[in-house]
Formats: C-alpha cells, sequence, structure tokens
C-alpha cells in the first residue's frame, strides 16, 4: 500500500501556516480521490482511519489531513475568535485540493463538523471538479443539532439531565458529576462499543492536548452552543448542492433526523443511508457495512 505524510504551507494573509496530511494510495492513478475531512471541530483524524480501507478494497487513493489548529496541523493558541471561521478553513481545504492538483476530480467526505464544513463548502462554492460528497451524521445547523441533543437528553432519567444542565448553566464541566453524566450520554449516543476503539480515543486525547479550535468555534458545552459556530446554517443554501451526495447517520446519533432532514429533503440528488445499530461513529459500530455503503457509491456516481 502507497502511503505518504507531509506539511502544504497555507497562507492566510501575511502569515504561513502548515497543513499536515496523509495520503494512503496512488494518487497517480487515474482513479478519483477522496479527501477526508474530520469532525470536532478540534478533532484530529485517526478516528477516521477506518476510511483507508477503500484504498486496497475499492482502489480510492484517501486523503486525509489535520485541518489547522489541530493535531499534527500548525496550532495557533494566541489567535481570537474572529480568526477561526467557516471560511478559513473551506480556504484550507481548496489550498489542500489545488497542491495535489485535484481540482477538476475529486470526492469529499466529511463526519460530525466535518460533514458542515463539507457541505458549506460544496453549496457555496460550489467547485466544479467535486463529483460526489457524503455527509456522515453532520446537521444543516447548529440550531437543530442542538436541538437533536436536547431531544435525546429528555429521554434520560430526571436527576442526570438536570445535573447536566446545571453544570453547563455554571460553568462546571470539570466536575466529576458532569463527566459521569456525559459518560452515560456518550456511552448511548456518541460510541455504544465497549470498549470504544482505540483509534478513536487517540483522537480524543490529541483534542485534549490543545482545545483552542474547539473552545473557539463550538466551546465544550454538550447542549448549548455559544461560540462562533452557534449561527451557523446552510438550510436557506443546500439546495446548491450540485453533485450527488450520500447522507448517513446512526439510529441513535447525536445527529437525529432533524438534523439531516434538509439535506435529504433539498439536495437534488441525495441518497440517504441509516445505521440500525449505530450511534455517531458509524465507521467503528458497523464498519463492514459503512464502508461498503461508501465504497459503492464512491465508484458508481
Amino acid at each position: 500500500m502507497i502511503e505518504s505524510t507531509g506539511r502544504i504551507p497555507f497562507q492566510v494573509g501575511d502569515e504561513t501556516f502548515k497543513t499536515w496530511y496523509r495520503v494512503v494510495g496512488d494518487l497517480t492513478s487515474g482513479i478519483r480521490p477522496l479527501v477526508v475531512l474530520h469532525g470536532g471541530p478540534g478533532i484530529p483524524n485517526p478516528y477516521m482511519y477506518p476510511l483507508e480501507a477503500l484504498s486496497t478494497s475499492h482502489n480510492i487513493p484517501v486523503i486525509f489531513y489535520d485541518q489547522i489548529g489541530v493535531g499534527n496541523s500548525s496550532h495557533l493558541r494566541e489567535k481570537p475568535s474572529s480568526f477561526w471561521t467557516v471560511d478559513l478553513f473551506m480556504d484550507e481545504l481548496d489550498n489542500l485540493i489545488h497542491h495535489f492538483g485535484i481540482s477538476d476530480n475529486f470526492s469529499l467526505i466529511g463526519h460530525s463538523w466535518g460533514g458542515m464544513l463539507g457541505s458549506n463548502y460544496a453549496a457555496a462554492r460550489r467547485p466544479p471538479g467535486l463529483k460526489a460528497l457524503i455527509l456522515s451524521s453532520s446537521p444543516a445547523s447548529v440550531d437543530l443539532w442542538m436541538e437533536c441533543m436536547n431531544e435525546l437528553l429528555e429521554a434520560f432519567p430526571g436527576g442526570m439531565r438536570e445535573t447536566v444542565k446545571r453544570c453547563e448553566r455554571d460553568g462546571l464541566l470539570e466536575s466529576e458529576e458532569y463527566e459521569e453524566a456525559m459518560a452515560l450520554f456518550n456511552k448511548k449516543h456518541l460510541c455504544k462499543l465497549d470498549p470504544w476503539p482505540q483509534q478513536l480515543l487517540d483522537s480524543l486525547a490529541l483534542m485534549a492536548e490543545d482545545m483552542t479550535v474547539t473552545d473557539h468555534m463550538c466551546g465544550r458545552e454538550a447542549f448549548v452552543c455559544n461560540a462562533t459556530l452557534k449561527n451557523w446554517s446552510v438550510v436557506d443554501i443546500v439546495d446548491q448542492i450540485a453533485c450527488p451526495t450520500l447522507v448517513t447517520n446512526g439510529i441513535d446519533d447525536e445527529v437525529q433526523w432533524a438534523g439531516i432532514r434538509d439535506f435529504v429533503e433539498k439536495i437534488p440528488k441525495v441518497k440517504w443511508v441509516r445505521f440500525d445499530k449505530s450511534s455517531h461513529v458509524v465507521m467503528f459500530e458497523e464498519q463492514k457495512r459503512y464502508l461498503a455503503e461508501v465504497g459503492s457509491f464512491l465508484t458508481t456516481v
């Protein structure tokens, strides 16, 4: 298996930063490559590595990269909230696509925040070379995501719900009671496997080393967003996505039907697949079926 890593210069104003990448597969094969957008904002790539199997099962070259401020890319702890915008990350994606010379023929897959970024990129910039888009467990707006999360919380015992709401209101996010309550929620709606996959744990550990992007863009609260993404939405432009699009989520996903409905109902060429044994990380919970669905979609559109 061909594999390479490196760093790409990324110019922002008068400053130059570095975007780290990992390519699995042969970019010279003539087969349309897949660019992977990780979630968070702020969760580095290891948990997305199950997708590297597509390079052997379907001969699809896969390009992973850590978004700026995350993982192996440039860390910018001193930057203010105004720096961290969706346009910044769309510019970085453009830069990466141009670097690899794939502007005329590529696919995108985004998980969670990565799908938010991917849908915004596809709808707002309408790149002609984007031939296929996959939105995995991604909402069409932050308001809809928070709506889903709070509805799921209502299914838990009242004491647990009140603990979560009180701790988020009072800034007690590092308290033992909040962590215990969130552990219960996450075991049902983030990852249902026991134990959690090591690649997911690795990504979460790397995220914890530098929470800059997370803090500025979405904050650490799970059920309310008071950061720069709080008003983010593609609901009004999602019908501008021109390429065939696959939308996926799990039956116990953080992103329920309300979160994906605008994608499914408004994107002109769309397919929706729900995974009935999964929550938010379908790539682990139903890995074989997920990779088969993604691989089939990418090779037939």
